[in-house]
């Protein structure tokens, strides 16, 4: 290899062991890597400006902000009250909730650490109340979160639309099987672990009582209908989507609940802004180091590597799949995509995947890894909302992660998981 490509690889990675912040380390490996090609250092600035121009991207604060003003405005506060007239009653109900939930305010926010955050701030004390253990409660708030960025609308899939150059829309829709399965099995571990630990039942709720959960959080439960069905009705661009949930979540909160204040929104926008500005920071310097990456023809050396490892397409598919567990361990996902795309869009192609198979692959694992320890952001959310340690989370998240990889394997080795509604529709 060249020096630049060493510097690209070798370099970029010591940094990361050293502690340097992630774009921190893509910026000064790509500058020292474009020195040492006796190219042009103003190419960094160029490409990260060209990095950050696609007009998808601007889903990505729109939808950050959408989920700020309903936890705001009260709108997760009610999704989790029409949970909670749901399933209650049954065994590992309460835990249900978190899910369902979770679920419902995915539909609108897009993002993992903000339904972890909305999510775990409301069940974490009242799991707790009834019995659960703190950890466990908080391990399941963090992996009902990761489900946001499955069930569409998701930023996740926004970016890699942009990286991969497929339609957003397509890729939003191979996420909800997914989303769902990951649901289902979470419930599942819930069940288990009630009748494990004797967690007693709620009572079923009344009809009254369901009733009027459901009138009550009407408005939050048409924010999913509004946006998605904006989306496939071909009223609305996704990223036309993003706008339009934020103006609902804000005029909701403001002049239907009355729980947002015009003194509030400052606070709520500077959030939303401190969260898109990591995002895009990472996204500006992912794409001047992506780009070198790609001048130094090192992605389809690497995806000849990965694709060599056997004849057999299952078996680099699982060598695929155990690199992006790893890599999503300890590297954000936005760099990961980022960094990775153009390995990974090569290798799909060597394997003749369909790409929004490929896409839903690469999404589902590196949403996994925003739940896994030591880096993942939903961890992070878990950890200061419940004041819980990151280390005891992880240990109760072992039934969890494993329901995360049978998912996982699920949307590779059978396509129509993440398929089969666009065949249908």
């Amino acid at each position: 290899m060249s020096e630049a490509a060493w510097i690209l690889s070798a370099g970029f990675a010591g940094m990361l062991l050293l502690g340097v912040p992630f774009a921190f380390a893509l910026g000064i490996a790509t500058l020292a890597a474009l020195i040492a090609s006796d190219i042009e250092v103003i190419a960094l600035a160029q490409k990260m400006i060209s990095g950050s121009q696609s007009f998808s991207l601007l889903a990505i604060p729109f939808f950050v902000l959408a989920g700020d003003l309903m936890t705001a405005g009260g709108l997760s506060r009610r999704l989790v009250a029409v949970a909670n007239s749901l399933v209650r009653h049954v065994t590992g109900g309460l835990g249900m909730v978190a899910v369902i939930a979770a679920i419902f305010f995915a539909a609108i926010s897009g993002s993992a650490p903000a339904t972890t955050a909305a999510i775990g701030t409301i069940m974490i004390p009242e799991m707790e109340k009834r019995g659960y253990n703190r950890a466990f409660a908080t391990a399941l708030a963090v992996s009902a979160g990761i489900i946001g960025p499955l069930i569409p609308p998701s930023i996740p899939f926004v970016i890699w639309g942009v990286i991969a150059e497929q339609s957003i829309a397509r890729l939003f829709l191979s996420g909800l099987v997914p989303g769902i399965l990951l649901g289902v099995g979470l419930m599942v571990v819930c069940w288990f672990y009630a009748r494990r630990h004797a967690i007693p039942r709620e009572e079923r709720a009344t009809g009254r009582e369901m009733a009027f959960a459901f009138w009550d959080g009407k408005w939050a439960l048409g924010g999913p209908v509004i946006i998605l069905g904006g989306i496939y009705g071909g009223i609305f661009t996704p990223t036309e989507a993003a706008v339009v949930g934020a103006f609902y979540a804000l005029v909701v909160g403001m002049f239907v609940h009355r729980e947002v204040k015009l003194a509030d929104l400052p606070r709520i926008t500077l959030g939303a802004l401190r969260t898109t500005a990591i995002v895009m920071f990472i996204i500006t310097a992912a794409a001047g180091f992506g780009w070198l990456v790609a001048f130094e023809q090192l992605p389809p050396k690497i995806a000849a590597l990965i694709t060599q490892v056997s004849d057999h397409n299952w078996l680099v598919l699982l060598t695929i799949n155990a690199l992006l567990l790893l890599i999503g361990a300890v590297m954000d996902n936005v760099a990961a995509m980022v960094i990775l795309g153009g390995v990974l869009i090569t290798a799909g192609n060597d394997l003749g995947m369909d790409p929004i198979h490929l896409g839903a692959m690469v999404t589902t694992n590196l949403t996994v890894g925003m739940a896994t320890p030591p880096f993942g952001y939903a961890l992070f959310v878990g950890a200061a909302v419940s004041k819980v340690s990151i280390w005891n989370i992880a240990k109760a998240m072992g039934p969890m992660i494993a329901i995360m990889v049978l998912v996982l394997l699920a949307v590779t080795f059978i396509p129509a998981v993440s398929l089969g509604l666009q065949s249908l529709l």
